[in-house]
């Protein structure tokens, strides 16, 4: 394969990589003793409805969040009542974030050339004297978590656990009820 061929495959898998670190990952637990299948209402587990407030909380946000998650669980079809023990279900949900660092270390390429071949080996034959160097790349990114729990009513049992985790771009930021919204609906449309 010739070394243009090769940069541009390492390009495409770099940025089909890119774009792969910045979707939701999405997941969930279900206690499966407890059956949901007959369930049509559900009401806040508690006034607050989140379960514990970080303490940096933008209370904007919390509305925007609140307001999501009743209106992903209502899309499927759930009535929202105000008294939890009338309810089918309680929810409640935690949401937060955190400062990660991603490194990346390689080996740095030699003379122009593609890893392999006379630039790698310095011209000097298979045991030549140049010595393989790395490049390192340090990123900062912030990481937000969401997750919503549902409660059944009757056997005060946990039901349910679903959350999303997503690198946070400066998008997301400027626009976070877009992206708030399809996390929202992403996790609660995993509930059954």
């Amino acid at each position: 394969m010739t070394p243009i061929k090769l940069l541009m495959i390492a390009t495409l898998i770099a940025f089909t990589a890119g774009c792969a670190t910045h979707s939701a990952k999405v997941d969930f637990d279900r206690n499966t003793d407890v059956d949901t299948i007959n369930y049509k209402t559900f009401a806040w587990l508690t006034k607050g409805k989140i379960m514990a407030p970080p303490v940096d909380i933008n209370p904007v946000m919390k509305v925007r969040v609140d307001e999501s998650i009743e209106q992903a669980f209502m899309a499927k079809g759930y009535q929202l009542v105000d008294n939890a023990e009338d309810a089918d279900f309680t929810i409640s949900y935690t949401v937060g974030s955190r400062d990660k660092i991603k490194v990346n270390s390689y080996p740095a390429t030699y003379n122009s050339g593609f890893g392999w071949g006379r630039g790698y080996y310095g011209g000097r034959g298979y045991y030549g004297t140049m010595s393989m160097g790395t490049e390192t790349s340090i990123k900062q990114y912030t990481e937000g978590k969401l997750a919503i729990d549902v409660y059944d009513v009757k056997t005060r049992q946990p039901v349910w656990h679903g959350w999303a985790t997503k690198r946070l771009t400066s998008d997301d930021k400027e626009a976070p009820s877009a992206m708030l919204n399809d996390i929202v609906l992403q996790v609660v449309n995993q509930f059954h």
